[in-house]
């Protein structure tokens, strides 16, 4: 007999706040748009139900190209060569020709691809190849209009529909699908449950569908969408388009379920390697994490863009107002702020130099921006997943960058806690707690972290990859065995000589001998083991805590996260399983990340001698007064690495200057002469104004877009 329904699929579904928030504060979704404007019912969310959809008069307005595109037709029926005119790249790095020959020839697709990796290129060019519009099904309505915009700064005729469009908007984007001047058209997933919408896509001709962000199927992923759930009848409604499903992030498991879900079973899966090779990997012990992140800032990040994440709102709202004092410039982001501050840090963010962006987990897919230059962890990730897909949005443009955690006992207790009073049932427990033990795992591993990384996602990793933590500074380990035994025993004996369960702090207060005011109250210096620790200090006994909850040696339970022994206790009292730990110590800062071997990464950016750092600078700046003319973020305009290549090859010409990666022919016209102008000044030329930052990478970078 069936069970009953899960609630997502209800019409009548709302994402409720997760049971385990530990800090009881509302969940934090992704703000992936107004949910109020695509989802059915709202008179906005299709201009074509209320308003008969776009007249013959505003069709034969977009047939002629007005409000479309940049005039003329980029495409080409070669992928190299749309990739070497519209992208200005010269060859396809990794599996992408494959897929994108695959999708051209009208197969289905699943491609699993790291940040940075290229994702975006692998439907974009068969869009720009096949006849029709290619759809493009994207959560990210915050991001759309940028999107669009960096990819009309190519020549692509893009374009979006949203509820952030007002009806007039809508009917010209409307009218432009249907006369087939457009290449690409983003549609959020929530605009597909109107039937309006579904009519719309009839009358036009659709020359494929890409699923980004294709993750958000897996209902116990870490960005679950339940809309999602109903791409599926893609392949019902439109059985002969080719669809191709994207994602950085997912374990075997996960690529199954997308698979299942989105009836993509039957589709070639490409599964690329995770591996990041210029991101540093290191996770430190917690003891001042604000204190500790504002030492990473000043002393290997200043003046650098990061994310830093946090659990709370109230942690983001402390510790960016921490950071401004402490002279780091941040903003707050979170889903407590109201849309309009939200999009406002979210594009000063984009746009603006040096800026870090402290946030819940509501901020960062789909952020393009490829000078980010370290992702902070103030909070323990509750998945490998997470943590992956958070770290991965720093170096996208391949240059050094860090991925910094810090992690502390405390963490431990508060997920497990967590877990224990999760709603769910007894098999999304079992889940949880594997997602977890596989966090922890990657904590307090004494191996290689990215091995570890890596195989958490079935893909093998060198022994040592040098770029991480464990690799650059070896860790120490001991045997914990006899430590475990006393903190075992002091739990064994406050639950069977006074039937009492209590906290870290207070096994640690007995354990240490303190005398504390609780510790008198409840006459624990009374028991055989008071002050059997003392070859230990407190932050010692702390990480032995730690990492015996991580090895599930010791568990937590209740309102207070009172200590309990496990299946696996008896074993180390009675001295039949060992405990090796890892010795937490004071390390000497690690080595900046040494730049990723350019045989691993096609059109790498180049080494910057010196003496062009002024040249370098000046197109900076040049770039910046151009993006400004036109309104627009400079990642629009040109790539960090692709002015770097500039002033280390100093083109002459404008063929030369073709020749540069990430120059296309539509950016070649338009800048050209301006590049060379500040190339011919030489280092020394006339001062320009200041520059700006790289804000981002979207598809005026494909190549490295994800």
């Amino acid at each position: 007999m069936p069970g009953p329904a899960a609630p997502w699929e209800s019409e009548s579904y709302v994402p409720q706040e997760p049971p385990y928030d530990p800090y009881d504060e509302p969940y934090e979704p992704p703000p992936y748009g107004d949910p109020h404007g695509d989802a059915p019912g709202d008179p906005y969310a299709g201009p074509e139900a209320a308003h008969g959809g776009p007249t013959p008069e505003d069709v034969a307005w977009a047939d002629e190209g007005a409000g479309g595109g940049s005039p003329g037709d980029p495409t080409s029926r070669d992928p190299a060569e749309v990739l070497r005119r519209v992208f200005g790249y010269d060859e396809f790095r990794g599996e992408q020709r494959e897929i994108v020959e695959h999708v051209i020839g009208g197969g289905d697709a699943l491609v699993l691809m790291p940040t940075g990796g290229g994702k975006s290129l692998c439907y974009q060019i068969p869009a720009l190849v096949r006849d029709g519009v290619g759809v493009v099904i994207s959560p990210l309505i915050a991001l759309m209009q940028d999107q669009v915009d960096a990819l009309r700064a190519l020549g692509v005729r893009a374009g979006f529909l949203n509820s952030t469009q007002d009806v007039d908007e809508q009917r010209l984007v409307q009218a432009e699908f249907v006369a087939g001047r457009l290449d690409v058209l983003y549609l959020a997933p929530e605009r597909l449950r109107n039937e309006a919408t579904l009519r719309l896509l009839d009358r036009g001709r659709v020359s494929l569908f890409a699923i980004d962000e294709a993750h958000c199927v897996a209902q116990w992923g870490h960005d679950f969408r339940p809309d999602y759930l109903m791409l599926s009848q893609l392949h019902e409604r439109w059985p002969d388009v080719p669809r191709i499903a994207l994602t950085a992030t997912a374990t075997e498991a996960t690529r199954q379920e997308i698979a299942t879900r989105l009836d993509l079973t039957g589709a070639r899966h490409f599964v690329a390697s995770f591996d990041r090779p210029n991101i540093q990997y290191r996770i430190v012990g917690k003891v001042e994490p604000r204190k500790q992140l504002l030492d990473l800032l000043r002393g290997e990040h200043k003046g650098d863009a990061g994310i830093v994440y946090c659990l709370s709102r109230a942690s983001v709202e402390k510790t960016a107002g921490f950071l401004t004092e402490q002279g780091v410039e941040a903003l707050p982001y979170h889903a407590g702020l109201d849309p309009r501050t939200r999009a406002a840090h979210q594009s000063r963010f984009l746009r603006e130099d040096g800026l870090v962006m402290v946030a819940t987990i509501a901020f960062g897919m789909g952020i393009d921006k490829p000078d980010v230059r370290f992702v902070a962890h103030l909070d323990l990730p509750k998945s490998v997943e997470g943590y992956y897909q958070e770290t991965g949005r720093a170096g996208r443009d391949g240059l050094p960058s860090t991925a910094w955690l810090a992690y502390g006992l405390q963490d431990v207790v508060q997920q497990r806690k967590m877990i224990n009073g999760s709603e769910g049932d007894a098999a999304h427990r079992r889940r949880l707690v594997a997602h977890l033990d596989a966090m922890l795992a990657l904590c307090e591993t004494v191996e290689c972290r990215r091995a570890r990384l890596l195989a958490y996602f079935d893909q093998s990793a060198p022994g040592s990859c040098g770029n991480c933590d464990t690799c650059l500074v070896p860790p120490e380990t001991w045997d914990g065995t006899v430590a475990a035994q006393k903190i075992l025993s002091t739990v064994v004996r406050l639950k069977r000589e006074r039937n009492q369960k209590f906290g870290a702090g207070q096994i640690i207060d007995i354990l240490l001998g303190r005398k504390t005011a609780k510790v008198i109250q409840f006459d624990h210096d009374r028991l055989s083991v008071f002050g059997v620790g003392a070859e230990l200090k407190e932050a010692e006994w702390r990480g032995v805590l730690r990492q015996l909850l991580a090895q599930g040696l010791i568990g937590v339970e209740g309102e207070y996260g009172t200590l309990v022994l496990t299946e696996g206790s008896e074993e180390v009292l009675r001295g039949r399983r060992q405990v090796p730990l890892r010795r937490d110590q004071v390390r000497a800062k690690p080595a900046r990340a040494a730049r990723p071997d350019s045989s691993r990464r096609s059109g790498a950016p180049a080494d910057l001698p010196p003496e062009l750092e002024p040249l370098f600078e000046r197109l900076r700046a040049w770039r910046a007064e151009a993006a400004r003319e036109q309104g627009i973020p400079a990642y629009m305009v040109f790539h960090d690495a692709t002015l770097r290549q500039m002033a280390v090859s100093g083109p002459t010409t404008l063929e030369e200057l073709g020749g540069i990666s990430g120059v296309g022919e539509n950016k070649l016209a338009k800048y050209g002469e301006g590049i060379l102008a500040v190339l011919a000044a030489g280092p020394d030329g006339e001062p320009q104004p200041e520059a700006d930052g790289d804000a981002g990478a979207g598809a005026a970078d494909v190549s490295s877009a994800g």
